[in-house]
């Protein structure tokens, strides 16, 4: 992702723009077809964006 985020706005940010493309996965997914990969996917983004959050918190914290 490049550059490190180190102000709470930017932070903040990055966290709204990766939920965003999560949500956008989302919709974009056909239930149908939709197979356990997929799933397993979709958990793996949550899993980066919390991640993401817990790092930052530590920050905002200080």
């Amino acid at each position: 992702m490049g550059n490190a985020t180190r102000d709470k706005d930017s932070q903040l940010n990055y966290l709204k723009n990766r939920l965003n493309m999560f949500l956008e996965v989302i919709d974009s997914m056909d239930p149908e077809s939709t197979d356990v990969e997929d799933i397993d996917r979709l958990i793996d983004m949550l899993d980066d964006l919390e991640g993401k959050y817990e790092t930052f918190k530590k920050d905002w914290e200080k």
